[in-house]
């Protein structure tokens, strides 16, 4: 078995193919990213034999493309955090940094982890994601917005001061273009534009959370009957694990999201600290929905108490909801794809 790393760039992918032993073979660099330099590389891995594995670095904003052209000609590819590539580069016997020093990293890293989540093409995942991304955006332009907003009024007038959340709704928004309207300076011109802008923003926002909650019905039904799972933090969930399938295990998946606690113990004392491993904006939807249920969710408020009457922190106590909640979360994905592919294999009536 070949193993073939890749080093992704925007103009160019620079590979490196290694035996069972990670012994380097050879090394390619492309002119450029087309699909015709994807189908160069693989007609170039072709000397080594067909039975290899390809290897590339967990960036998917970089290596999309190419992972959707070597699918589709049938290759198998597996994703290798950009953190088990620093130990490789450290145990290596090579010094510095470049693409072919990456590619051999990715490469011998995909060797020594032999369970790594395989790519695939894109669906529905992507798609939420994408438009979960573009609103986390919009809210963020519109906040800023806010913010200018905030300081010209304080100028205009120090005791027209509204409330932190008020601007984000279309009544306090009239209220203040009514009485921006009546003002004849450069300042109250500036906030109210600065209103309209903000206006627009909230009707786009408010759009998008419509779509979302349609497409998350559709897509987790299942993961929608969480308590405290709403349709921003399904399509975020569902957007960044892009498939619950490709985790062996429930433990794998609590690995990937963060919420696996760290062992730190050595003789007789045994304890563990919070993990900062993980995808970090994984584990903060986590997070907020552990929040949600501490406040409002009978059975996670008598977990939390039970956790504190045996001499755990209130942090401890959340961390360890976290951890069960990773376990439901993957529970119900699961089912969720499962149902998704059998609706997809149904023939229609």
């Amino acid at each position: 078995m070949i193993t073939l790393g890749i080093d992704a760039h925007k103009r160019t992918h620079t590979v490196v193919a290694v035996d069972a032993l990670g012994r380097q073979l050879g090394a390619k660099t492309t002119n450029a990213t087309t699909s015709a330099d994807h189908l160069a590389i693989i007609r170039w891995a072709d000397q080594f034999g067909t039975e290899r594995c390809w290897a590339v670095e967990d960036c998917r904003h970089l290596s999309r493309r190419l992972e959707r052209d070597m699918l589709a000609a049938g290759e198998r590819i597996v994703r290798v955090p950009p953190k088990l590539m620093a130990h490789a580069r450290d145990s290596a016997r090579t010094y510095g940094k470049s693409d072919p020093i990456d590619a051999l990293a990715v490469a011998r890293a995909a060797l020594r982890e032999p369970n790594l989540p395989t790519a695939r093409l894109d669906g529905p995942a992507r798609e939420l994601r994408l438009l979960v991304d573009h609103r986390e955006d919009l809210v963020a332009e519109r906040t800023r917005h806010i913010n200018r907003v905030r300081w010209h009024l304080h100028e205009i007038d120090p005791t027209w001061d509204p409330d932190l959340r008020a601007l984000t709704t279309f009544k306090h928004l009239d209220i203040a273009a009514d009485r921006l309207a009546r003002l004849d300076s450069v300042i109250a011109r500036i906030a109210a534009d600065l209103v309209r802008r903000i206006r627009q923003l909230t009707i786009e926002i408010n759009e998008l959370r419509v779509e979302l909650e349609a497409g998350t019905e559709t897509a987790a039904p299942n993961l929608r009957q969480i308590h405290g799972i709403g349709p921003l933090a399904s399509a975020k969930l569902i957007g960044e694990v892009a498939g619950a399938e490709r985790f062996r295990t429930r433990h794998a998946f609590a690995r990937h999201n963060g919420t696996a606690p760290t062992p730190v113990w050595s003789a007789n004392n045994t304890r563990h600290r919070l993990s900062r491993a993980g995808n970090r904006q994984l584990n903060a939807a986590i997070h907020r929905v552990a929040l949600t249920q501490a406040r409002s969710h009978d059975e996670a408020i008598a977990f939390l108490n039970r956790r504190t009457d045996h001499g755990a922190t209130r942090k401890e106590a959340i961390r360890s909801l976290k951890r069960r909640l990773s376990d439901v979360i993957y529970r119900a994905m699961l089912a969720d794809e499962a149902l998704t592919s059998n609706n997809t294999l149904r023939p229609a009536a």
